[in-house]
Parts: C-alpha cells; structure tokens; sequence
C-alpha cells in the first residue's frame, strides 16, 4: 500500500479542506463532509488550517487552489465528481497540475457493470468521467458509488479528491483514505473530564495559568447546559505514550480545590444519569422518585438506561398540591402551612415515596420551573430531597436566568448529583 508520510507532507500535515459544489453557497445544502473530515483528520494528529467552499466554477476554483498551493500541503476537494456538466472539479485540479485524466480500470468495470444490470439507464459520454483519475494518481474505490477519487502528490502538496454526497464519502475516508494518512504519523488522542457544580468561567479561572502556559497537552473547556467539560489532547505515537502525558496533566487539573469534588466521569457521551445508574447497579440498591416541577423527568432519564428495572422501581408525578397529599400520603394542612416549595416538603415527598415503593433510596424535586414566581420564591428555586433507610436530607438550588426547560433539566441534574455523592459516601445508607 502506498502511504502518505510526514516526509511526504513537509514534516507537518497542514490540511485544507475545499467543497465543491453551488448548492453549498446557496444554502441547499450543509456540508456536513468539512465536520467530519476534521474529526478524522484531528484524530490522526492532522491540522485543518482552513475551510473553503467554492462554486461549480473552473475560474473560482482555480484561485482556490493557487491559494491552497500557497499555504497547505494537504488540500481534500470534495464533490464535483458526478457526470453533470457543472461536476468539474477533477477536470479543473487536472488542468491546474497539468496533466490529463486517464481512466481507471477498477472504476471503468464497476461502470460497465452498473449499466450492464441497469438497462432502463441511458449511459452518456458524461458517465465516463465518473471513472478517470488525474495521471498519475492513486485511486481512492468508490464503495457505494460511481465516481472514483484520488491521491496525487506534486509539488510538496498532496491532492486528494472524494465525492460529495456523504454517503459515498465516509467509507471511501474510512476504508481508504485513512489508512494511506496514518503510516509514521502521530495521532491525536483526547481524554474528557466532565464536572458539576462549576461554572465554565470560574473553572477557567482555576486553570487560568494551566492554560495560559498550554502547549502539548492542551485543556479546552467547554460549557455544557448545567455542567462543563475539559478536553485534555496530545500528539503521541501510542496510546501509552498519550496516557502518559494525559495522566500528569489531568492530576494537575484535580489538584486544584475543588475540581476533584465536582469531577464526576469521563467521556463526550456520559451523563450524570449514567454514573448514578452504575453506582446503583454495582452496589445493588434500588431508586425511587416523586417529582413536582420536573414532572417525570428524572424518571424518565433513568428509565432511558437499559436493564434500568434492576435499579428503578417506580415513582410518583405529583404535580398538584392535592396529588401531593392523595398519593404520597402527606397531610395537605401541613402542605398548605409549610408551602409546596419548601424543604419540608421535598423531604417528606422523598420519604413517602421510598416507604411507598419499598426502596432503598429516593429522590424528590419540588420547586419553581418559571417564568412566575410562587409561593414568594422566585423562578428557578428548587428542593431536592434525599432519603435513605439512614436519614433524610434536602438541599436548595437556585437555578437563574434559564428557560423553564433548562430549570428542569438542571433540578434533574443536581438530584442525580445528590444521589451520586451518597452512594459515594462511606456512610450505610440502608
């Protein structure tokens, strides 16, 4: 197999990416290709310096080219490669490195073939592009469509042409590219810590000399609805090497009071609910809830997890302050006295609701989703209340300046939160 080597790209990948195609422009379509290609080309340790989409026009992407020339020594073209009279793009990167197209024979078969089995297509001299390279290219097979690409080096800059549609683009990149990009390069490896109860500025601030003096590692924050991330990167040539680096780093970061309370998983996709599924799962207790102004909500996050019966055992929506006392059982006077915003009342919801399903813990929210205020609290004040076979505890959180969505969303947060650090606690809490 042939590879692209660093060598080859001057020491450093500098990549560009260009798309090909008016309906970019006009807003017909979102090129989705410039999202993933970065991604890929990030995971191998290849910058991306620039992103350009250009018109079905030979002229404007002439220029763009020049420019590429200028500054990259990997440019990606993608689309312009179908046998419409505006797909020109291998014709303009061949008359701009001046050389002819010549046919692949893989590309030229799989053609053959297509109309053979398909006699209802009319075939037309425009098809026969979609099987030519530039001279002296690599070919890059089209896995799921027509139009072959290519892999052409000249002048210290490597050109690589793919299709458009994505379809066809992502497994030519996968199955093709990647492997030809990879040989004596570095790759990029990540690692993300996920934190509650920050905000991303004061986090930053924590980090501010960290950051400021970054280079390989480097930290980039991230603000999340309700928490925050930090994305720990490295250039490596293995992924021990990286750990290595990534591990020094991220004991820098925990170190710092009180980043290591408020870390709670690592991972782009993993959530609060998560954790606390796990915990509850490995230590073989079971959850409950009653909910006010969320509504099911953190029910129903829990509920998302598979297998989530061995953990969750039901719950209550009690909306109303008369569903408060008929179904969990509490007396509406005392209700009515101590108010359906109150810590009282978030703990005996929380109480009723454990004793009611006979599990080892639950949880309640009771509080004021917005825009109004109620009870004299304003909008975004909440109770959360925790109780266990041990004891029973109710916090307040104060959630400002969020929609009514995001209020709920982040009360349910801080439950799953409460309920993580119990189970993390040393104490029997059953």
């Amino acid at each position: 197999m042939v590879a692209v080597t660093n060598r080859q790209l001057g020491g450093k990948m500098k990549a560009e990416l260009i798309a090909v195609g008016t309906e970019i422009l006009t807003g017909q379509i979102v090129n989705t290709n410039a999202q993933f290609l970065s991604e890929k080309l990030a995971a191998l340790g290849i910058d991306v310096y620039f992103q350009t989409a250009v018109g079905d026009n030979e002229a404007r992407l002439q220029s763009v080219l020049e420019i590429a020339k200028s500054r990259s020594n990997l440019v990606i073209l993608c689309g312009g490669l179908g046998p419409t009279e505006d797909d020109l793009t291998k014709q303009t990167l061949a008359k701009f490195l001046g050389k002819p197209l010549v046919f692949d024979p893989l590309a030229s078969q799989k053609l053959d073939d297509f109309f053979a089995t398909r006699p209802q297509y009319a075939r037309t001299p425009n098809n026969e592009c979609q099987a030519q390279i530039i001279e002296g290219s690599l070919p890059i097979q089209n896995i799921t469509g027509l139009a072959v690409g290519g892999l052409i080096e000249s002048e210290g800059v490597t050109y690589v042409v793919l299709p458009g549609p994505p379809s066809e683009l992502k497994p030519m990149v996968n199955q093709h590219l990647l492997p030809l990009l990879t040989k004596d390069s570095t790759k990029l490896y990540s690692r993300v810590l996920r934190f509650f109860g920050i905000g991303e500025s004061q986090l930053v601030t924590i980090l501010s000399d960290l950051i400021e003096e970054q280079t390989d590692p480097t930290i980039a924050p991230y603000a999340k609805t309700g928490e925050v991330t930090l994305r720990l990167s490295t250039k490596a040539a293995s992924q021990a090497a990286a750990d290595d680096k990534l591990d020094q780093l991220e004991t820098r970061i925990l170190s710092r009071s009180p980043l290591e309370a408020l870390f709670y998983a690592y991972g782009d996709e993993t959530s609060l609910g998560e954790v606390v599924f796990d915990l509850l799962k490995r230590q073989g207790l079971t959850l409950s809830a009653a909910e006010s102004l969320t509504a099911g909500l953190f029910q129903a996050s829990l509920a998302d997890f598979p297998g989530a019966s061995q953990v969750f055992k039901g719950g209550f929506v009690t909306y109303s302050i008369e569903e408060k006392a008929k179904m969990l059982g509490i007396p509406l006077q005392a209700l009515e006295e101590q108010g359906v915003v109150s810590s009282f009342t978030a703990g005996r919801m929380a109480e009723q609701a454990r004793l009611l399903t006979d599990s080892d813990l639950a949880v309640s929210l009771t509080g004021v989703a917005g825009p109004d205020s109620l009870e004299g609290h304003p909008a975004g004040t909440v109770f959360i209340g925790l109780a266990t076979g041990r004891k029973t505890q109710t916090v307040k959180v104060q959630i400002g300046g969020r929609s009514r969505s995001d209020v709920r969303y982040i009360a349910v947060l801080h439950a799953f939160n409460l309920v993580r650090k119990a189970l993390l606690s040393k104490e029997n809490l059953v």
